[in-house]
């Protein structure tokens, strides 16, 4: 009985090594890293009223008796309002500009000029790209000392500086037909760079 004890033990202790390595251990799957949150789109909303000032240059022709050299720089004040409508935005100003430009040939002095805008851009986050268009009253003094009503049209941009600064600048080609009644056909272009502050 000892005998066949011993044998059975020894049959047991030689076959253990094969038992412990003839089980499959468990296999532990890491867990996925964790996603990074998408960074988020850079916008800004660009409703409110807001108000600045600018500074530029404006050129002027005529289609008689104007000289060839009418141009000069223009300075003025504008306020308006904006509603972001997601994509896009719309709204409008009211500006004026005063200027220092002198016809020598004409003995004419473009004095003024006051705008009623329309604008309508594109809401590229801190950037706003946008097209104009309305009316616009020029006033001028010495030969002609009067004023009259035309178009203009043009394009501009306005950068987000903060959340109350942006600046910007802005092309506008202006037409006053047969101005004040004096036969001559008026056409100017202005370039203006432009700060505003939105409240």
């Amino acid at each position: 009985m000892r005998t066949t004890l011993l044998a059975g033990l020894a049959t047991f202790a030689l076959a253990a090594p094969a038992f412990a390595g003839g089980m499959d251990e468990p296999i532990t799957t890491p867990a996925p890293a964790p996603m990074p949150a998408p960074m988020p789109v850079a916008s800004s909303d660009w409703s409110g009223f807001y108000a600045g000032g600018s500074l530029g240059y404006g050129d002027v022709t005529g289609s008689a008796t104007l000289g060839d050299d009418v141009n000069g720089v223009t300075y003025g004040i504008h306020g308006g309002y904006l509603y972001d409508l997601g994509n896009y935005v719309v709204g409008g100003e009211l500006e004026f500009e005063g200027g220092n430009i002198t016809d020598d040939v004409a003995g004419l002095d473009v004095d003024s000029v006051a705008r009623l805008k329309f604008r309508a851009g594109y809401d590229a986050g801190q950037w706003l790209p946008y097209v104009t268009i309305g009316a616009a009253q020029l006033t001028t003094s010495g030969a002609i000392d009067d004023n009259d009503t035309g178009a203009f049209y043009g394009i501009g941009a306005d950068y987000q500086v903060s959340d109350r600064m942006r600046v910007g600048a802005e092309v506008l080609q202006h037409e006053f037909d047969d101005f004040a009644g004096s036969g001559i056909d008026v056409d100017a272009t202005t370039l203006a760079a432009r700060v505003s502050f939105q409240f």
